[in-house]
């Protein structure tokens, strides 16, 4: 059976959900893992004392992080046909109240 196949007997929506919770929660433990392994890098290396400069693992840990935040917010926060079937509703609701 395939990734993307929904498995016999469990609903699709359900599924496609928890597919995207699970790549998420995936893909947060890569960042946690790999960004402290280069913040370590860096406070090891000595280039913390360089002066008042950015470190250079926050550019890493900033643009990853929109990432994050956006799959964060599309396995959580908005789930595709649930938002849809949403504005059906509030539009179906305001035609039937004219």
């Amino acid at each position: 059976m395939s990734y993307y196949q929904t498995p016999e007997g469990k609903d699709p929506k359900i599924w496609y959900l928890a597919r995207k919770r699970a790549s998420f929660k995936s893909h947060l433990v890569t960042y946690l893992i790999v960004n402290a392994g280069l913040w370590l890098i860096w406070y090891f290396t000595g280039a913390r004392t360089y002066g008042n400069t950015i470190p250079w693992p926050a550019w890493t840990t900033f643009g990853w992080g929109i990432g994050i935040v956006s799959h964060y917010v599309s396995a959580y926060v908005s789930t595709g046909d649930n938002s849809v079937d949403k504005e059906y509703d509030k539009l179906t609701q305001k035609i039937n109240n004219l």
